[in-house]
Order: C-alpha cells, then structure tokens, then sequence
C-alpha cells in the first residue's frame, strides 16, 4: 500500500469556542495533504498552472468519526484508489495517534486553466499517480 502521510498541528483558528475542529477544517488539513502529496512527486501546483492544467475538488464523501482538540498532532494519510486521464481519486484519513477522526473519498477533476472544462493530466504525472494506486 502506498500511502502518503502528512502532519498537521490544530491550532487555536482551526478551533470553535469549545476547543473542538470546526468541521470544514478537515477539508483544508486533506487539500494540505493532497498539495504536499503532489509536490512530494515534484509537482507544484503552479507549474501545473503554467503548463495549462489545475486540479478541482469533483466530489466529496467525509465522515465525522471523532472530534479533534486545540494543540493536538494530527496526521492525514492520503492514498490514490483510481485514476483516469483527466481524474484522480483519493481516500483520506486524518488520525489522531491510532484513531480515525474523519475519513474522505475525493475525486479531483483536471481541467483546462483557461476554458475549466476538463483536460487531460501531463503523461508524466498520470503515469506517476498510476504508480500510487491503492485498490485494496
């Protein structure tokens, strides 16, 4: 299994009143995730940019299993389930030591810079991704 993990601290922002996660910010600690998964293949988003191509959120499935706490480590583990041309999809976990806090399936879409409507991904990236797969 090939699996990308990425640490990310709570801080008091990513808190409500109560010291809990406001549930929006499990999206923003996966996008961090998923942009260092990109770039720990060698791609930034910005070169993607000026190669004509950004990737978009398509569609996202999250459960809310626990809450995470002001000043916590979490760490979110990313792994590729499929891949097409112009898609990516991702299972993703943010973990507070060995328990699931909340777990994710996002597509990402690839899409024209100039026109967003789809494009196909660069041959280098999709044939890096394909090697990411995770099915089981």
């Amino acid at each position: 299994m090939k699996q990308f993990r990425w640490p990310i601290r709570v801080y008091y922002e990513d808190t409500d009143a109560g010291g809990v996660v406001y549930y929006a910010n499990y999206l923003k600690f996966m996008e961090r995730a998923r942009t260092e998964w990109l770039r720990d293949l060698g791609y930034e988003q910005d070169m993607l940019m000026d190669q004509g191509v950004i990737f978009v959120v398509r569609r996202v499935g999250i459960d809310y299993i626990q809450p995470a706490r002001f000043n916590q480590m979490l760490e979110v583990l990313t792994t590729v389930t499929a891949t097409g041309p112009a898609s990516v999809t991702f299972k993703q976990q943010v973990m507070h030591e060995s328990n699931i806090l909340a777990e994710a399936v996002v597509k990402l879409a690839c899409l024209d810079v100039g026109k967003f409507r789809p494009h196909k991904m660069p041959d280098s990236l999709f044939k890096e991704i394909k090697r990411y797969i995770n099915v089981s």
